[in-house]
């Protein structure tokens, strides 16, 4: 905790620091450097260039332009709109790193407000410095830094209101009984309800007797809740000295409202600060702190969890007083002894086998509160060394992260009361209650789920940089750079460490060649294979600057290609040992009941894996091909990048290279196969982003279109498979593989002429399977390749009107070629699950032509819930995710005031998806509704 209170201090420092002014740029020079696009820089790895130089397999996000227009409280909310490459993977990878300010850290540590500029570095070339760990992509984050002018103050609040979208239907008591009567019935049992029973709940004539419990009712759950959120910024300072800093809370509700959960909610109180210092004409400094405090408070009890198992008929909350028989004193004075009498009412859990509920839970359980703590500190050093060689540069880095969470609450018991009831002269009493548990409030606070992480960052490179005759551009760089991360349960750390070098020239700003190549070193493989080399190459040329140009549309046209290898170790590991380390190792290990008569009775020797000295890094082969330009005085501006990549040497065991007898598959199992380099991944595909700006009249449009399409197939695997359409070769990676159904059984003699099913009795109205081999059964040897889950094309839409002070923006997200599975259980219900809607649909005899949903069953329904596409649905969709109007108070109107800027905006997020299968994809079962967000706000600059 004392490095939160020092960063605090230092931040608050930062916060009411002043320093002399410097005459900001005139509005003329800012106007100009934009023309010519040399503002701002873009950061790639270890540096910042022009844009104009940028090399294929990079994106850039202008943050501070974006916020003018757009709010997000996600750091990362614009990626995969904005600009192409990303769909929750960067190029079809989905371990990508994060790196804010040059500092591996955590996206969701940032706040959008915070951040100059998001910069996408997609390509083999544009990671490779950064190491093994940066292999699969990189996304990094540059926050705000101080400007030379007076000191500024910009205030941004704003609330909003969330709306749920959808609730999961479930089917009141009276027709959950019936329906379960006819699952038994299917099974060959007897019914469990009788027809007065099931009547008596219908009518609702008692509900406290005949309950019919609701967990989405208006009574417990509200229409909206709210998300507020103020922030301050401050910024300035001189060429000596430049200052920001800014400091922020907010606070989110929760949608319930019953008990204790009234009281939920989510807080953040964040300080971050920044400084620039000019020590010496030679010697630069930074330093950067941040401190942030989120704390999730909720009641003990699981509410969406149990809303989507706990039976309606089973639980009444609360019963009302007045229904205990007058001349029972005893189970009167029983129940006031309790500590929850509500308006009257008193809690009841329902029988000995279910003798709490959720409501009570709300009340009485007790609380919980997750707390998070971290505090972040980096420096960085800027030294010129020009008197010794001129253009050249040191520059080094350190940071560290330290975060600790832990969860603090009070647990407490209570005690409910079941009831006997019976009837007198048409009326309901309670003639005697027993009671469970016993009302128990701990003194005692607990503490547990107590948890850390530290990481720590530093880097130090020379930097060589000249321009000869102002044609030859010339930049060399040598670093080595480390990062490491501790956590507690976890006793490796996660290491990245290599060297790197780049050597770049270009030539009038025409044509380009960048070699970029780094030197990992990793613990995870054996001694001597912990050193590699990666190697990139990356070539460019600017046709727009070529004489055959000159009067073409084109204003700029980059077209670049590069290549490169890159070795990492993230990919070392395996479901047994997800650290990864000593996987080249043998494992050895007693096992098995019984020993050889010379071996004391000891256990035997089991073998589990062998050696193999020979482990190296996985390697990412990559080839890309780039395009970027503008043309018509930017009217179009575009970006596209075909990219073709092979994950190359992922760990496999590979019985078919070694003898059958190396593996013993009798009691005990052992094994003396290794791990080895062998599976091969490959990823293809392009990124796109077009922007289009056109001005009518008063009015300025943009229209932005870009996304990512992309395959990815596993090339190379050790498979022992009889038939070809098991084999996962030259299909997706990231597939669904399950059966292919023919409809329902519709009689048994239907039944007795298929091929068996494997899966369990089968009755009719269960689902019928394609026998894919003809082999007269249908087993896993039927499952097919049926569709990815993910979605191989995604494309991000964006529009900005801006007429006089006016701006409208609008974005949205389009999904094609994925498929989802409705196998959660509010599809899958079996056994004595709660029943939803969609079993109205099932399949009887009355109802067999009509059916889209099998028999019930009380049984596990094996051979129906399993994976199929009887249960698979398409993904496409489009997602208006966005709306935003703004308006900016006009000059005129503040001129006189102490107000630099007022400006005003109402959003909307998460409006509205246009899909065939809207609820599915609306739908959440076991968790908070998926919602919708109003929101008004403002900000003002002084």
């Amino acid at each position: 905790m004392k490095h939160i209170y020092k960063g605090l201090v230092f931040c608050a420092a930062l916060a009411f620091a002043n320093t002399p002014a410097a005459a900001q740029e005139t509005l003329a020079d800012l106007v100009e450097a934009i023309q010519t696009d040399t503002l701002p820089k873009v950061q790639v790895a270890f540096r910042s260039v022009d844009r104009n130089d940028l090399l294929g397999g990079v994106s850039v996000i202008d943050m501070k332009e974006m916020s003018e227009k757009a709010y997000s409280n996600n750091s990362l909310g614009f990626v995969d709109n904005a600009v192409g490459g990303f769909n929750g993977n960067i190029w079809g990878n989905t371990e990508y790193l994060v790196i804010i300010d040059g500092m591996v850290r955590d996206a969701n540590n940032v706040l959008p407000h915070e951040i100059d500029q998001i910069t996408l570095l997609k390509g083999a070339s544009a990671v490779v410095l950064y190491g093994p760990r940066a292999a699969k992509g990189v996304i990094s984050i540059t926050t705000k830094r101080g400007e030379i002018g007076d000191l500024r103050i910009n205030i941004h609040a704003n609330s909003g209101f969330y709306t749920p979208k959808s609730y999961p239907k479930y089917l009141g008591s009276a027709e959950y009984m019936t329906l379960y009567n006819e699952a038994r019935v299917n099974d060959g049992q007897a019914i469990n309800y009788s027809p007065e029973t099931i009547y008596n709940h219908a009518s609702g004539s008692n509900p406290y007797r005949y309950p019919d419990f609701d967990m989405y009712s208006s009574d417990y759950l509200k229409k909206a809740y709210n998300r507020s959120e103020a922030i301050a910024e401050i910024s300035g300072g001189s060429g000596k000295v430049r200052y920001y800093t800014t400091t922020g809370y907010y606070r989110e509700s929760s949608l319930l409202k019953v008990g204790k959960t009234e009281d939920n909610y989510i807080s953040r109180f964040f300080v971050r600060g920044n400084v620039d210092m000019e020590l010496h004409k030679l010697i630069k400094a930074q330093a950067d702190a941040n401190v942030t405090f989120y704390d999730s408070y909720a009641a003990s009890v699981d509410w969406w969890g149990q809303a989507a198992t706990l039976r309606p008929h089973l639980v009444t909350p609360f019963i009302p007083l007045s229904y205990i028989e007058a001349n029972d004193k005893n189970s009167l004075n029983t129940v006031l002894n309790s500590s929850y009498i509500q308006d009257g009412k008193f809690f009841f859990g329902g029988t000995q086998q279910n003798p709490t509920n959720p409501v009570a839970d709300a009340y009485a359980a007790g609380d919980s509160k997750f707390v998070s703590r971290q505090f972040q500190f980096n420096t960085r050093f800027d030294v010129n060394l020009s008197p010794l060689l001129k253009g050249l540069y040191f520059r080094a880095k350190y940071g560290i992260d330290y975060a600790s969470t832990y969860n603090q609450g009070y647990k407490s018991s209570y005690a409910t009361f079941a009831p006997v009831w019976s009837n007198y002269n048409g009326k309901d009493v309670i003639t005697s209650i027993m009671q469970y548990g016993k009302d128990e409030k701990s003194g005692s606070e607990n503490i547990d789920n107590s948890a850390y992480r530290y990481t720590y960052n530093v880097s130090g490179q020379f930097d060589y940089q000249r321009t000869i005759n102002a044609d030859h551009n010339i930049f060399g760089m040598v670093l080595a750079n480390a990062w490491q991360t501790q956590q507690s349960g976890r006793y490796h750390r996660t290491t990245n460490a290599n060297l790197g070098f780049q050597a770049s020239y270009n030539y009038q700003h025409k044509y380009y060649a960048d070699f970029s190549a780094a030197m990992p070193y990793s613990t995870k493989l054996p001694e001597g294979n912990r050193f590699a080399f990666s190697p990139t190459l990356t070539l460019g040329w600017n046709l727009a600057k070529e004489s055959f140009m000159e009067n073409s549309i084109f204003d700029d046209l980059m077209l670049t290609a590069s290549a490169g290898i890159i070795n990492q170790d993230l990919d070392i590991t395996s479901s047994e040992n997800v650290d990864g380390y000593y996987l080249y190792k043998a494992v050895i290990q007693s096992g098995g009941w019984y020993s050889w008569g010379d071996n004391g009775g000891l256990a035997a020797t089991e073998f589990q894996r062998g050696d193999n000295p020979d482990m190296t890094y996985v390697k990412r082969k990559e080839f890309a091909v780039g395009l970027r330009g503008s043309l018509l005085n930017r009217l179009l501006n575009f970006d596209f990048n075909f990219f073709s990549s092979k994950m190359d040497g992922g760990l496999a065991r590979t019985s078919s290279l070694y003898p059958n007898y190396f593996t013993q598959t009798g009691y005990p199992t052992s094994s003396i196969i290794p791990f080895i380099n062998y599976n091969e991944d490959k990823r293809t595909g392009f990124d796109f982003s077009v922007y289009a700006n056109k001005k009518v009249g008063e009015v300025n449009l943009t229209l932005g279109v870009s996304g990512m399409y992309y395959k990815s197939i596993a090339k190379k695997r050790d498979e022992n498979i009889e038939f070809d359409y098991l084999s996962a070769i030259d299909r997706p990676l990231n597939g669904h593989w399950g059966l292919q159904s023919e409809g329902f059984f519709q009689s048994q003699a239907e039944i007795e002429s298929a091929p068996t099913q494997t899966f369990g009795d089968v009755k009719p109205g269960d689902i019928r399977y394609k026998d894919q081999n003809n082999d007269g059964k249908i087993d896993n040897n039927d499952r097919v390749m049926l569709g990815r889950w993910d979605s191989p094309f995604m494309s991000g839409i964006n529009l900005t009107v801006a007429w006089k002070d006016f701006t409208l923006y609008a974005m949205g997200n389009l999904y094609i070629g994925g498929y989802g599975m409705k196998d959660n259980s509010y599809y899958w219900v079996k056994g004595d699950g709660k029943y939803s809607e969609e079993v109205r649909n099932r399949w009887t005899p009355e109802t067999a032509a009509t059916a889209t949903y099998p028999r019930l069953t009380t049984t596990d329904g094996a051979n129906n819930y399993r994976t199929s596409d009887f249960w698979m649905y398409k993904n496409d969709r489009f997602n208006l995710t966005q709306v935003q109007l703004t308006y900016k108070m006009p000059q005129r109107v503040l001129r006189g005031t102490f107000i630099k800027g007022l400006s005003f905006f109402a959003n909307a997020n998460n409006l509205l998806t246009i899909a065939k299968e809207r609820k599915a994809l609306e739908l959440r079962v076991g968790g908070a509704p998926q919602t919708r967000f109003y929101q008004l706000g403002f900000k003002g600059t002084f």
